[in-house]
């Protein structure tokens, strides 16, 4: 699929790069979610993890920098963490060895003490080596932003399949980053091996704990790649199903929080779950609905994308993923009070593109709606206007422009309807409901030889009803 460029952000000029910039922690301001007006016990009651953000900002503007852990702490907070600090330090590349470099790692050691926080998370995504380096100089639990994501789908996983998703997902992102201490590093000896009838094979160092823990993930990992292998397979029957009706079909994309659910209710009225909250949505809901013109169509809700999505996620919930690359239209939902709406775009596109490109699918039309004008500010939504001519400018809380979104749905979505006139004997009432649950019945009428109908049905329809045509 390809798609207009959208404007980027000015590159760093070489001052931006200046020793004093490189030398600094940067301070994010208004980053503390620290709750106010509450008891002892109601706090330990909360349990709340209490960490510190750090990112390593190199490339782009400060504001990008900013409002990426920004982000981040959105994440901690969706995830249950109650955000102490945020800091961000200016470098070139992040440092091999622990991410932030010794001498900055330092430093945030003396920041965790000084905010008693418990926890520390990377803006990135950190390799074992550095996970490990990092945690033995602040000397408390450092995760980064895949391991957060992680968690928090984690948390919200309901459905059997989304649960079996996340878990292979999160053994993934797991395997290479086992580790062992002290007597967990030990061999591990099988069976009899110290004793003296324990028989040929059985003595000799067996194996480590670790390599144990290893072997075990990976069966349980090819257990629920099969396991969601078989849920695919129900899911393909009810998609082929809702194929053989030839209703069209349309799934709606976005950003995390973009408002998707909400835009979901407002079209169809199906009253799924709304929350001002990131990855409330992880399973698709596929709702009924009509065009302006009558016609009905089916809608998914699909499950948010987020800057730099790990890679696991995207594997995980491959099929999930699947109702983008099979939908006639792709609604694509942009939060317009978000502070970067177009990098959120591009964001987007760049997982929908990855994933109808391994499915060899033909891209679908794109129809962009800035969803929540509402709580936009005009200098934003005029800005917006400018750079996406063609987007819907909308709000699905208090309904201004869904009338404009419907209207547009319909002119994407070609009509492969077919007008009949028939008489259906009373017997295959059968006809009758199908007439009913997949086209638009203009007219119907009562007859000594059945019930005569005039309609506009999908073409398969059409042909199952030809017999009947009324002359």
């Amino acid at each position: 699929m390809t798609f207009p460029e959208l404007p980027s952000h000015q590159t760093p000029s070489a001052g931006e790069l200046a020793l004093e910039d490189r030398a600094s922690l940067r301070r994010i301001a208004g980053l503390s979610t620290e709750l106010a007006d509450i008891s002892e016990v109601e706090y330990r009651q909360l349990r709340l993890e209490r960490v510190v953000l750090v990112g390593v900002w190199t490339e782009g503007s400060a504001a990008a920098a900013e409002a990426s852990l920004t982000e981040l702490a959105a994440l901690a907070e969706t995830a249950g963490s109650e955000v102490l600090e945020g800091v961000v330090q200016r470098r070139d590349k992040p440092d091999a060895s622990t991410y932030i470099g010794s001498g900055k790692a330092a430093e945030l050691r003396e920041i965790v003490l000084s905010t008693g926080a418990d926890t520390v998370i990377c803006d990135g995504e950190l390799s074992p080596a550095q996970l490990t380096a990092l945690e033995k100089i602040v000397k408390v639990k450092v995760i980064d932003r895949t391991a957060l994501i992680l968690d928090i789908f984690a948390q919200h996983a309901t459905s059997r399949e989304g649960k079996a998703q996340v878990s292979l997902a999160q053994m993934e992102y797991m395997l290479p980053r086992l580790r062992g201490w002290g007597e967990s590093m030990s061999r591990q000896a099988g069976g009899r091996a110290g004793g003296a009838g324990g028989g040929v094979g059985t003595r000799g160092p067996g194996e480590t704990k670790i390599e144990t823990d290893r072997r075990r993930i990976r069966e349980r990992m090819s257990k629920l790649r099969r396991e969601i292998k078989d849920m695919k397979k129900i899911r393909d029957t009810q998609r082929s199903g809702r194929r053989r009706t030839e209703l069209p079909s349309v799934a709606i994309v976005g950003y995390t929080n973009a408002g998707k659910s909400s835009l979901l209710n407002a079209l169809t009225g199906a009253g799924v779950l709304v929350e001002n909250a990131l990855f409330a949505t992880l399973e698709p809901t596929t709702r009924r609905g009509e065009f302006d013109d009558g016609r009905p169509f089916v809608l998914t809700d699909t499950v948010g994308f987020v800057r730099h999505l790990p890679t696991q996620l995207v594997e995980a919930f491959r099929s999930t993923l699947e109702e983008v690359a099979d939908a006639d239209l792709l609604v694509h939902v942009v939060d317009g009070s978000d502070a970067n709406p177009l990098a959120q775009i591009s964001a987007v596109r760049e997982v929908i593109d990855e994933v109808i490109a391994e499915q060899n699918a033909k891209p679908a039309p794109e129809l962009l709606v800035v969803n929540k004008i509402d709580a936009a500010d005009g200098l934003s939504l005029a800005h917006l206007r400018s750079a996406l001519p063609d987007a819907v400018f909308v709000s699905a809380r208090t309904g201004q422009g869904l009338d404009r979104l419907s209207a547009r749905m319909s002119e994407l979505v070609e009509s492969t309807d077919v007008t009949v006139d028939v008489t259906i004997p009373y017997e295959r009432g059968e006809l009758v409901a199908r007439v009913h649950g997949e086209g638009h019945v203009d007219a119907t009428e009562h007859t000594t030889d059945g019930t005569r109908v005039k309609a506009r049905v999908p073409v398969a329809l059409a042909a199952a009803l030809r017999n009947f045509a009324t002359f």
